[in-house]
């Protein structure tokens, strides 16, 4: 457990590293995570103790949450002043997310639809 655990953070430094070396406008932890990633696809599988600390990360994962909450209540004054701006872009970026997300879906609907036309004409 204690290797699988180092491993995932291990992964997280170096996407750290590489995005603030190369100036990646990319959080460290999304890179880390893609090198872990792909680390898994070489492997061709998950060890199970990966997996079993996965799992438990992900069980414990509200509390990770914990610390955003005290800051945004620390900062409640400050949210309070950008409040527009805020509200703009959580609005804007979730109609953006809905709306790519219904192209992505008749794009592969689609394709998919039209593959199995082609299986049923032969």
């Amino acid at each position: 457990m204690l290797s699988a655990l180092t491993l995932i953070l291990t992964c997280q430094l170096i996407g750290e590293l590489v995005t603030r070396f190369f100036g990646l406008p990319l959080p460290g932890p999304v890179a880390g995570m893609a090198l872990l990633f792909a680390l898994l696809v070489l492997r061709g599988s998950v060890p199970d103790t990966v997996g079993a600390v996965g799992d438990t990360l992900l069980k414990n994962l509200s509390l990770l949450f914990v610390p955003a909450g005290v800051g945004v209540m620390a900062h409640l004054g400050l949210i309070g002043q950008d409040l527009l701006p805020i509200t703009v872009a959580l609005i804007g970026s979730t109609v953006a997310t809905i709306a790519v997300t219904a192209l992505v879906m008749s794009r592969l609907a689609r394709g998919s639809l039209s593959a199995e036309a082609t299986k049923a004409d032969d």
